[in-house]
């Protein structure tokens, strides 16, 4: 069984307005789960999760969405809904690279990328899209290379770079795509940008026993940090969350949540053995 690989979005106490939102958006989505400050909801049927975690950390576009629309009429929708009260970083238009696109940030301050395309070209219908940027920049090749080597059903669709007399400096990453566990993820390069990755947007990779858990828990932290409840950030700045696949069954069991999160408050990496015991 694949591991399932889904983004979680970090807020100050508007997650579950946000889901609500997002799922009132998008056709084929709902809610699928809620406990304590954490909402679980499908979106097109791809998982998503909102964290109210506190004013700590704040989403910047350094991870962005892309949405695959098949029609104008698609792409003109979701472009209104997402731009009220939102900032546009490219107006919707038509690009180079695309009959009609546009990014922009919506109320939330989640960061998404709307493209007129087919869905076969990708597979899905939201991809997060990584932008290597200030000390990050020129390793988006090499990250690419090390994510695949660590997510064992990984493969890499294309690397498309700047050439000399382009907009960015040439060999920077112009757009890539490659699949974790069958998760297809998108990373650009760019320069001039301020912001940079942190926790507000982060990985969730689902794991089926501590082995795995071990495995990426050990990979992703070599050359990065660990952090607490099973969060860690990799060398590249990226931040993920390896947890047990059977965690929102343990946090929303109203006899032993209180006692799991409280042992899940003092670890670092997840033990299963711990949580299942609590």
């Amino acid at each position: 069984m694949k591991n399932q690989i889904y983004p979680c979005l970090w807020f100050d106490g508007l997650g579950k307005e946000a889901s609500e939102f997002y799922c009132n958006l998008f056709k084929d989505s709902k809610i699928t789960a809620e406990f304590g400050p954490v909402v679980t909801f499908e979106l097109s049927g791809e998982k998503f999760m909102t964290l109210d975690g506190g004013p700590k950390f704040k989403i910047n576009p350094s991870i962005s969405f892309f949405i695959l629309c098949e029609s104008v009429e698609e792409i003109d929708l979701h472009w209104e809904k997402l731009s009220d009260d939102g900032k546009v970083f490219m107006p919707l238009d038509k690009y180079d690279w695309s009959e009609r696109y546009g990014w922009i940030q919506d109320k939330y301050g989640v960061s998404w990328q709307l493209m007129l395309g087919k869905y076969e070209d990708v597979g899905q219908k939201f991809t997060p899209s990584m932008l290597f940027s200030g000390d990050q920049l020129g390793k988006a090749d090499e990250a690419i290379h090390f994510y695949t080597s660590v997510f064992k059903d990984s493969s890499i669709t294309g690397i498309m770079k700047y050439s000399e007399g382009e907009d960015q400096k040439e060999g920077l990453v112009k757009h890539a795509q490659f699949s974790l566990n069958g998760k297809v993820f998108m990373m650009m390069e760019s320069e001039g940008h301020e912001f940079s990755m942190n926790e507000a947007v982060s990985i969730v990779v689902s794991c089926k026993d501590q082995k795995e858990i071990d495995y990426y828990w050990d990979k992703l932290t070599d050359g990065g940090e660990e952090s607490m409840c099973g969060w860690l950030k990799d060398k590249y700045g990226v931040s993920w969350q390896i947890v047990p696949d059977n965690i929102a069954e343990l946090l929303s069991d109203p006899e032993k949540a209180g006692r799991v999160m409280q042992e899940v408050l003092k670890m670092r990496k997840l033990d299963m053995e711990t949580m299942l015991n609590a």
